[in-house]
Order: C-alpha cells, then sequence, then structure tokens
C-alpha cells in the first residue's frame, strides 16, 4: 500500500475503542513518570513488560511506546521548575528552563517545552513515513569511525565554543570521560576504577549523576542562601503564554532539534540523550550571543526538548526495519515482540501492516492527547514555586532518594548521590560547569566503544578517521574549532 493509505489503515486501527485507551494509558503513565524525579520511561516499561502477554503486540506496543514519549514530556516539568531531571535527557533542559524558572518565566519555558515537543513529535513522525527506508540504509551506512569522530566533535564545541573560559570547558568534559570509564571494560573485562567496591561494578549511575549534580547541588545552594529561593509572587495567565520575541527565538531551534534528533534517532546507539545534548551544543554555536544560554535563552529548552522527542519516534526505525535496538528502551521495545512471536526486520512492514502503520498513527494521536493534557497543568505546575522552599526540599530529596535507588535497588546510589551533590556545589562556586561534566560521562563510553571498533576493524591504522569521507569532515571540524580556542587564548593573554 501507498505511504497515505497506510496512513489511513493505520489511523482506523489506533482509533478503535481498545488500542486508543492502551494509547491514553501509555502516555498519561508516561508523562507522571517524567516528572518524578530519576524513575523514567525504563522502570516503568520493565514493570509493564508482564501485562503485555495477556494483550495484543499491537496493543502493547503501542502502550509502551506511549509510556517512552510520554516521559520526554514529562521528565521537562521537574528540570524546569526544580532542576531535578525527571529523566537523562532533560538534564541538559535545566540549564536554561531553571533561570527562567527564577526570573518568573517557568510558564514561558513549560509552554516552550510542550509546544516543541509537540514539532518535534510531528517532524519525528514525518520523517518516519517519508524516510524510514533512507534512515535504515543510513544508519547501517554510518561506521564506527564516524560515531567516533561525531561525538568528539560534540564533546570539542560544547566545550569551546560560547565560554570565555574553554580550559574549565575542557576539565569537566575531561574529567566526565575518567567518570565514565568507571566499571567493567566490556571487552577485556578489568575493572576500571572500581575501589574494590562491587556497587561500581557497573559503573556511576546516571541517574545520581544527573540529580546530584542539578538537584542536590540546587538544594545546598537554595539552603544556604534564601535570597536565591524561587518566586513567590502569583503569576497570572498572560505571563504563562510566551511573546512574539519568545516565539520568534524557539522557532527555528525547534526545527533544527527536530531536524537533528530525527537523524541521531534513527542511528543505532545514540538515541534521545545524544540528541538533546548535540542540540543543545548546535544553538550555543550558531547564537549571535551564546553567552546568554545558562542564563534562561528559550533557544536552550526548545531545542533540546524537539531533539530528544523527535529521536524518540525515529529510535523505532532501526528496531522496526532492521531488527536492531538502538538504546536499552528500545531493546524492551524488541522484547515485547519477541514475546508475541514477531521478528521485526525488512519485511515487518509487509508482514504486519497494522502493527507499523498503527504503531506511526498512534505517535501522532499520542502526542496531541499529551499537548491537550500538559498545557492546562501548566499554571499548576508553576504554583508550585510559591511554596516555601523549607518545606518543598525535604520532599525533593525524598524523591532523589526514592528515584535513584529505583533504578538498581542499591543503597549506595544514595550515598553516592549525596557526594556528587556536594562536588556539584562546588564546582558551581567556582565557575565549572556541571553540563559540561554530564556531557563527558554520556558521550564517552560510546566515544571509547566506537574508536576501539573501529582501530579494531582497521587493524590499528588510526588513518580510517581520514580515509572515510564523514569521520574525515568531523575531524577536520573538530581540529579548525581546537586552533581557533588557542589563538583566542592566545590573543586574550597579549591583550
Amino acid at each position: 500500500m501507498t505511504t497515505w493509505e497506510g496512513l489511513v489503515y493505520g489511523m482506523g486501527f489506533a482509533l478503535q475503542p481498545g488500542v486508543l485507551i492502551y494509547c491514553l494509558l501509555g502516555v498519561v503513565l508516561g508523562s507522571f513518570v517524567g516528572v518524578l524525579p530519576g524513575i523514567g520511561a525504563m522502570a516503568a516499561i520493565s514493570l509493564l513488560l508482564p501485562i503485555t502477554y495477556y494483550i495484543t503486540a499491537e496493543a502493547a506496543l503501542i502502550m509502551l511506546a506511549g509510556v517512552y514519549y510520554g516521559a520526554q514530556y514529562g521528565g521537562a516539568v521537574a528540570s524546569i521548575l526544580m532542576r531535578l531531571p525527571g529523566t537523562p535527557q532533560s538534564a541538559i533542559t535545566s540549564l536554561d528552563g531553571y533561570p527562567m524558572a527564577r526570573q518568573g518565566r517557568a510558564g514561558v519555558a513549560l509552554f516552550a517545552a510542550m509546544a516543541s515537543s509537540f514539532a518535534g513529535s510531528i517532524i519525528g513522525i514525518a520523517v518516519l513515513v517519508v524516510l524510514a527506508g533512507w534512515l535504515s540504509r543510513a544508519a547501517t551506512a554510518f561506521g564506527a569511525a564516524d560515531y567516533a569522530a561525531m561525538m568528539i566533535l560534540g564533546l570539542v564545541a560544547a566545550s569551546t565554543i560560547g565560554t570565555d573560559r574553554p580550559a574549565k570547558g575542557f576539565a569537566m568534559v575531561v574529567l566526565g570521560l575518567l567518570l565514565g570509564c568507571v566499571g567493567t571494560d566490556v571487552n577485556s573485562g578489568v575493572q576500571r576504577f572500581t575501589f574494590g567496591q562491587t556497587e561500581m561494578l557497573d559503573g556511576i549511575n546516571l541517574v545520581a549523576l544527573a540529580m546530584g549534580l542539578f538537584g542536590v547541588a540546587e538544594v545546598i545552594a537554595n539552603v544556604r542562601d534564601p535570597d536565591r529561593q524561587g518566586v513567590a509572587e502569583r503569576i497570572g495567565l498572560r505571563r504563562l503564554m510566551p511573546g512574539r520575541e519568545d516565539l520568534r527565538r524557539m522557532s527555528w531551534p525547534t526545527i533544527r532539534g527536530s531536524a537533528l534528533g530525527s537523524f541521531f534517532g534513527a542511528l543505532p546507539g545514540t538515541g534521545s540523550t545524544l540528541s538533546s545534548f548535540l542540540s543543545y551544543a548546535m544553538e550555543r554555536r550558531v547564537a549571535r550571543k551564546p553567552e546568554r544560554f545558562g542564563e534562561g535563552a528559550i533557544e536552550g529548552v526548545a531545542g533540546p526538548e524537539a531533539a530528544n522527542n523527535a529521536a524518540a519516534i525515529t529510535a523505532f526505525v532501526p528496531t522496526l526495519t532492521l531488527g536492531i535496538p538502538g538504546d536499552p528502551i528500545m531493546a524492551l521495545m524488541l522484547g515485547a515482540l519477541v514475546i508475541h512471536g514477531i521478528q521485526p526486520g525488512p519485511l515487518m512492514l509487509e508482514a504486519r501492516p497494522e502493527m507499523f502503520w498503527g504503531l506511526v498513527a498512534s505517535f501522532g494521536i499520542g502526542n496531541l492527547l499529551l499537548l491537550i493534557l500538559n498545557l492546562p497543568l501548566i499554571g499548576i505546575w508553576v504554583a508550585m514555586l510559591r511554596i516555601p522552599f523549607r518545606w518543598l526540599y525535604p520532599a525533593i530529596l525524598v524523591f532523589v532518594c526514592l528515584g535513584v535507588y529505583s533504578v538498581r535497588g542499591l543503597s549506595f546510589d544514595i550515598l553516592a548521590v549525596a557526594a556528587i551533590g556536594l562536588a556539584g556545589y562546588l564546582l558551581a562556586i567556582a565557575s565549572f560547569s556541571p553540563a559540561l561534566l554530564l556531557l563527558g560521562f554520556v558521550l564517552g563510553p560510546l566515544i571509547e566503544t566506537n574508536l576501539r571498533r573501529a582501530l579494531l576493524i582497521s587493524r590499528g591504522d588510526p588513518m580510517v578517521f581520514l580515509e572515510r569521507p564523514v569521520a574525515a569532515g568531523f575531524v577536520l571540524v573538530t581540529a579548525v574549532l581546537l586552533l581557533s580556542s588557542v589563538w583566542q587564548a592566545w590573543r586574550m593573554r597579549r591583550g
């Protein structure tokens, strides 16, 4: 069937009452677990997986997918209001969303997050429908050297662009890379920097690191400095809506973030976390005044939110068309299909058209439901800022502990998040960027894996990074950025 016929067929399937109920259940549950700090879609989908035994494969996939992209919406709420990343992807949103909330613009930040998330999802759906075949071929053509060079470029760009102290940026990136090395080496099985602690064999918990750097550190800062505590005045309806200038500023970042997320979401092993971080780095790169980022730039909210929601949609491309899960959550989705005896692959579109087109149609329906559910709640979420912080922070710390503990079930992670929070507070006092540390931590293991894979394939020849055109392009841009940074530092010292 043609694309139009497939969409009509899928819409008819997704609007069946039984299927629609499961779609609604998935997006509501996903939005809820996204708001709760540290819980995330991974835990929710894992708990729901046994339920899929008792429903049809199509309804199960639609419900689990709703939890996945619904969590992207909810994760922005806690990040913007309390600097508590509900999901790892939303950690980058707090960098500018939280300063906007402190400036009395929490409603504008939440509206920007919801609107750009919806736009990113719709663009991701369009890309999935029109370019699914091309994206699947591009995903298989992207080699290990290309991945490694691309991620190194992302680290260098994030640490050098828009900052007057690139040395501090590099220091945070390197620290993040070192923390990402902690744990068991997947290739040799050697334990690295574990200090004999069995809890460290799987590495440092990403949720604990994000919650400590952003959540606990902010709690410490607010407790020590009462003048920093949130917005006390009542915010009217007009201040909840963005003005013309805000709409102008967020439009192009939303489009760029959607395009970036649509592409990287389809590449196996990248996912929405990488897309949101790269989108933020790109917005700082193209901004006329990059120093605004970190101080409440609406572009820093719109771009990453559009990117991670577009990536959440197109992440289904390699999963459904190639049978290759792009991230752990997609692996759970693949497991749900295997439970029902369905083998994803290139022939799935012909063998199970109701599943593919029904899922695509449910993306649009689910995101519309999320927009309808979340926009009226903006005023309620903003009202949380009027709660005195001395009443709020005990609840915040309880949610942090519950969220961190729920990921691996280790009390060690609770102690770790406390230590990381104290370190994050000290880093903030010394004007070091915790976002760059987190970026290095996320990309470090991916860079190492692809770097070693590329050298293994090339028998140790580093020229593989110059022989592949894509990798060579990334290397060239990285070298230009490094030389430009050194030149600017030299001119500042002479001046």
